[in-house]
């Protein structure tokens, strides 16, 4: 049977009871009872109980040595850049297929993104491609990687676990090895997501988390630096509390740094949010079970599943459509939010946006295809109460 724009809504209304936006948060903890402490306290701002708290819970979680709290994910990422010793001029790899503020962190601060390509079984970085890509314009120099076609040096790898799936990570850090490049993993979206048993973050020399009030969890804004290195969490902590030197009054700061420390009232939100999480993501698995099944006899489209390696948190879920039927995309996108569910495109990938697209890239096919196939369908945890068990 030909696949219709009608027959992804059926296959959605299996599933969904109701109006669904695509990924709602979910207050159903003890967050009045923390944000009212915070206004009865008066500590709202970067001081708090709840701050040191909520990074103590978020390093029992990911299993991680250290977090540092901070206004947002894009902060987070800009800050892991600069603690691995990027600068202005330098290149820094990263995907494509990624939202823009990975490219924004690098471009932010100066340095230029330099695009690499995805593979379908991840949705991240392919591994194999970018060590060829590599091999064939990078040599290391003394003073580290550089690209031979612009003479610049590259200075980092970004690898984004999209969509809440990990990349292949063992094989990006033995290539990040062997060309002296600092991996950094954009973990925005992978909170309760694991690589081989092991959380994500803990691959890299330092990850960024993002809790944007679309993701697993939310703390409204907010965001987190983790690592396991206990120097560069110092240095972490200091670059984000705007490099203020300590003293009991006087307002010292030994270099350039950043107001970018996560609020205690949007730490108590996160406190509490972090209380939830196991229920959060197993309402999430489950979600995407039944998805799975009501898409398995559906033809001309497939439900993306975790790979092998993976335990996903299946933070946004994932149709990806046949070659033959990804013209229907829009026609798709259309019907669905026609019918009250919250649809959405993947992101434009970076190197068509008009102030990326001269940066330096790899063929990207894989990038484009699955642009052009990919449609993200609601994924909030609570809409797995309706199917229960």
């Amino acid at each position: 049977m030909m696949l219709k724009p009608n027959t992804i809504v059926e296959a959605l209304a299996m599933v969904l009871t109701g109006p669904a936006r695509l990924h709602d948060p979910e207050f159903a903890g003890k967050e009045w009872d923390y944000v009212k402490d915070c206004l009865d306290t008066g500590w709202v701002s970067t001081a708090g109980k709840y701050v040191n708290t909520f990074e103590g819970m978020l390093t029992d979680f990911i299993g991680a040595g250290h977090a540092v709290a901070c206004v947002n994910g894009t902060a987070a990422l800009h800050a892991c850049l600069l603690l691995a010793g990027t600068e202005a001029g330098n290149e820094v790899i990263m995907p494509a297929l990624t939202f823009v503020g990975t490219a924004n962190a690098a471009a932010g601060m100066g340095a230029i993104p330099h695009f690499a390509d995805a593979e379908e079984r991840t949705l991240g970085l392919d591994p194999e491609k970018l060590f060829a890509h590599l091999a064939g314009i990078a040599e290391i120099t003394g003073d580290g990687c550089r690209n031979k076609e612009t003479g610049r040096k590259i200075a980092a790898c970004v690898a984004v676990h999209t969509f809440g799936h990990p990349v292949d990570l063992d094989p990006l850090v033995e290539i990040c090895r062997k060309f002296g490049l600092p991996l950094i993993e954009d973990a925005a979206e992978s909170l309760g997501t694991y690589y081989n048993n092991r959380h994500t973050g803990n691959h890299g020399l330092l990850a960024a988390f993002s809790f944007n009030g679309n993701k697993t969890i939310t703390t409204g804004g907010g965001g987190a630096i983790l690592t396991n290195d206990s120097e560069l969490a110092n240095q972490a902590k200091h670059l984000t509390t705007t490099a203020k030197v300590p003293h009991k009054w006087e307002y010292g700061h030994d270099r350039v740094g950043f107001n970018y420390r996560l609020p205690n009232i949007n730490a108590a939100l996160g406190c509490a949010q972090m209380e939830q999480l196991p229920r959060f993501l197993e309402q999430k698995r489950r979600l995407a079970q039944t998805y799975a099944d009501a898409f398995a006899d559906v033809e001309g489209v497939r439900f993306f599943t975790e790979p092998d390696f993976a335990k996903s948190n299946y933070w946004l879920n994932v149709l990806l459509l046949d070659a033959d039927t990804a013209n229907l995309k829009y026609d798709i996108l259309k019907a669905t939010n026609d019918n009250g569910f919250m649809t959405r495109p993947a992101w434009t990938p970076m190197h068509e946006l008009p102030m990326y697209r001269e940066c330096p890239r790899m063929v990207l096919k894989v990038t484009e295809d699955l642009y052009r196939r990919l449609i993200n369908i609601p994924s909030s945890p609570g809409l797995a109460e309706v199917t229960g068990d």
